[in-house]
């Protein structure tokens, strides 16, 4: 061996040393194609993972939704009752010089008199419309007073008032009479009913009419410098036997109501109690 290997020719220790070698892996760059359906697979996958964790979130935050509202109802009733108060305290001793503010009433406000009953607020409107349009045309000055304003239980509200009021013609001197208004609320904080009653009428004692100048004089400057008022009157028994101008003006409220003829008349002018 030792003689050959010098003797041997390049060429075959070329060719014997390239067989020897074992083939070489080629390195060229390996590519995954990933088909159509193994792509809708996973976005498939992912949008229903995304979903679940959506549904999972919305589920607690109804719950939480569901357990805050009991809270977040009580906080809107006390809110709307404080609302309630504050604006009858505004509105009704300017109730014959202003309109009313009727966000605090429900659009199915129910009136009730000792006579009668309303239902909507459209009649709601129209009655305090007349009072102020009728008002207007019987007496020279008209006003109604708080006197006091409570609560006898959570969802009702009492306002004793005092109307006073000075009639155009000369024959009737001032007169007034008291009455009490019950608001009932709903579980909102919305009044659905608005009642009087508890009247305590106070109408000044009725005089013959004038049939002269000084008949009219007389009328305007009684002798006395307070004149006793007739005794309190009921209802029914000053309708039936009395007439005055607080009683004209019920009526024409209430026929207001039942013409339903709404006409719109400026808010100005009316003279108020000093």
């Amino acid at each position: 061996m030792a003689y050959l290997l010098p003797h041997l020719s390049p060429s075959l220790l070329i060719s014997s040393s390239s067989k020897s070698k074992p083939n070489s892996i080629p390195s060229k760059p390996i590519h995954f194609n990933l088909s159509s359906s193994s792509t809708t697979t996973l976005s498939s996958l992912q949008s229903s993972t995304l979903q679940g964790v959506e549904v999972n979130h919305q589920t607690s935050a109804a719950q939480d939704s569901h357990r805050q509202d009991p809270q977040r109802q009580r906080d809107d009733f006390y809110l709307n009752l404080g609302l309630a108060v504050r604006t009858l305290r505004e509105d009704l001793p300017l109730l014959f010089s202003k309109d009313l503010n009727y966000d605090i009433y429900r659009d199915d406000i129910t009136f009730v008199d000792p006579l009668n009953t309303f239902t909507g607020i459209d009649n709601y409107k129209l009655i305090f419309w007349a009072l102020r349009f009728h008002g207007r045309i019987l007496f020279r000055e008209i006003c109604l007073e708080v006197f006091r304003v409570w609560q006898p239980s959570e969802n009702v509200i009492l306002i004793r008032w005092n109307l006073k009021g000075v009639p155009r013609v000369p024959w009737e001197a001032k007169g007034e009479f008291q009455g009490t208004s019950r608001y009932k609320l709903d579980r909102n904080g919305k009044i659905y009913q608005h009642k009087v009653d508890n009247l305590a009428f106070n109408f000044p004692q009725p005089l013959k009419p004038a049939a002269s100048v000084l008949d009219l004089v007389t009328a305007a400057c009684p002798a006395s410098p307070n004149p006793n008022p007739n005794p309190t009157f009921l209802w029914n028994s000053a309708a039936d036997s009395y007439s005055s101008s607080w009683l004209e003006l019920y009526r024409a409220v209430r026929e207001t109501l039942d013409r339903q003829e709404h006409i719109p008349l400026p808010q100005d002018g009316l003279i108020s109690c000093s």
